[in-house]
């Protein structure tokens, strides 16, 4: 059974604090006498509580509709992010040692079974919002369990690939240099010279991911440019051995 079936329709990242502030327009603009009781507008559930109880204030058809239909839109957005929190909630709870009895009462549930399987569906609400894809996790335990596996076999793939870009890296940055070391040795023309000034360039300051895949992509550039100009000109663009062994270092670990 797979888990994740189909794209959701949810509110998702929202400015609360700013449609707060357009319903407080709203009730300034029709003068409410009580205006000046309304909450910050950060505190979205008492602002609501306000809203609700004043809606009699706006004055307009329009104003009461443009203001229900906003209070709707961020009851919502409550629920989205209670789903969260609470799953949030659970698992700091089980963390410290909190048995599936004590959380009965707290999810309004019968019994500790119950209260595991509440659980699981609000880890489902979690993966959702976690997910790349951004498509739901059925409400199941067996589903959040699956989906738990395939978030955890992707995590571990990613470390896997980044242990091997470190270490790929590691052998890059000597050959690198080796390679410009002796660019006097090479036969260059416009296209070799600029990827191997690409590569003094980065090598400078290689630290980031985005610089170690730079550089990967530098040094990959600058062997088929060699390699190019090998072919066109049916000589070897090393003229000494210390260049051709450093360009064969090149062309093993980065052939083009």
């Amino acid at each position: 059974m797979k888990p994740l079936v189909k794209k959701p329709i949810r509110i998702g990242n929202l400015d609360a604090a700013a449609v707060v502030g357009e319903l407080r327009q709203l009730h300034e603009n029709a003068e409410d006498t009580n205006v000046d009781r309304l909450p910050d507008d950060n505190e979205l559930f008492t602002a609501l509580l306000y809203f609700e109880a004043h809606a009699g204030a706006l004055k307009s058809e329009e104003a009461r509709r443009t203001a229900a239909v906003q209070r709707v839109l961020l009851w919502e957005y409550i629920r989205e992010q209670a789903d969260l929190h609470q799953a949030k909630a659970i698992e700091d709870a089980r963390a410290a040692n909190a048995a599936w009895l004590e959380l009965v009462g707290p999810l309004a549930v019968g019994a500790p079974s119950a209260a595991y399987n509440k659980a699981a569906r609000l880890r489902a609400a979690v993966l959702r919002n976690a997910s790349r894809d951004e498509r739901p996790v059925r409400r199941t335990p067996e589903a959040v369990l699956e989906a738990e596996r395939q978030i955890a076999a992707r995590a571990a793939a990613e470390r896997r690939a980044e242990e091997e870009a470190s270490r790929r890296h590691e052998l890059l940055v000597p050959v690198a240099r080796r390679l410009l070391e002796h660019r006097a040795g090479l036969v260059e023309d416009e296209e070799v010279t600029y990827w191997l000034d690409e590569i003094a360039e980065v090598l400078r300051h290689c630290e980031t991911p985005t610089q170690k895949l730079s550089l990967s992509r530098y040094l990959q550039a600058a062997v088929r440019e060699l390699g190019r100009v090998e072919r066109r000109t049916a000589r070897q663009v090393a003229t000494t051995a210390d260049a051709r062994r450093a360009y064969a270092a090149a062309t093993k670990l980065a052939p083009h």
